[in-house]
This record gives structure tokens, C-alpha cells and sequence, in this order.
């Protein structure tokens, strides 16, 4: 099985974007009336997103599955479970959240010029991405 380098996971990144974060934007706005993009309940659905979906979904997200990539376990290969995503978004989010970026710069680094494809928040969760 192929690792998931980069672009394709930038790829799927940005279809997720358009696909989900942007209609949960607008939704949240219009119950909320407040459409700026830090809207708490956008960004808990679309966490909400992030976790559940590849967690019951065989590792995909709506943007993986276009770009015929999925989450695995490192060790295992098997999907990830909701315990395994929550590592993957919420600690590793909080990581980065606490290296204001840095982290997250590093992790685009780590997977374009790493073999394995891993970034930090893989390394957090003991996950990979790889094509299907």
C-alpha cells in the first residue's frame, strides 16, 4: 500500500473544506446570525466531522474518498476508531494550537519529505494515510 504524500492530502483537505467546513459555516451562521469563520459551533461540527466520519467510515473522510486515500493504524492497518481520531484531531490540534503553527509547519514538512508520509499529529495518534 502507497503512502499518502502531501498534495493528495492537501487535496482532500480543501474538498473537505468546500464539501463540509463551508456549509457548516453558513449553517452555524444562520442559526447563530453570526457568520465569522471562528463560529464556536462550526468549528465543534466540523471537528465533530473529523473524528466520527473516517471512525465509521473505514478511515474516510468525504475529501479522502475522492482522492482515494483513508486513515489507517500504523500497526495494525486497521481503520481508526473514534479513540484513535480523537488523538488524531483534538490532542494534536492542541499541539499545534500550543507551538502557535510551528508544529503544523513542521508536519507539512514531515510529509512531503519523509518516506513514511507521517506528520505529527500521525505520530500522536499511531495513524497513516494512504491510498486505497
Amino acid at each position: 500500500m502507497y503512502k499518502a504524500g502531501f498534495w493528495i492530502r492537501l487535496g482532500a483537505s480543501i474538498l473537505d473544506g468546500i464539501i463540509i467546513a463551508l456549509p457548516l459555516m453558513i449553517i452555524a451562521g444562520l442559526i447563530t446570525g453570526n457568520f465569522d469563520s471562528d463560529e464556536p459551533i462550526a468549528k465543534i461540527l466540523s471537528a465533530l466531522y473529523s473524528i466520527l466520519l473516517p471512525a465509521f467510515w473505514y478511515g474516510r473522510t468525504i475529501g479522502k474518498r475522492i482522492c482515494g486515500i483513508r486513515i489507517r493504524k500504523y500497526d495494525t492497518h486497521e481503520p481508526p476508531g473514534i479513540g484513535t481520531m480523537l488523538m488524531r484531531v483534538i490532542v494534536a490540534g492542541l499541539v499545534y494550537g500550543i507551538t502557535l503553527g510551528i508544529g503544523f509547519i513542521v508536519s507539512v514538512f514531515m510529509v512531503a519529505i519523509r518516506e513514511d508520509k507521517r506528520a505529527i499529529h500521525d505520530f500522536i495518534a499511531g495513524t497513516e494515510v494512504v491510498w486505497d
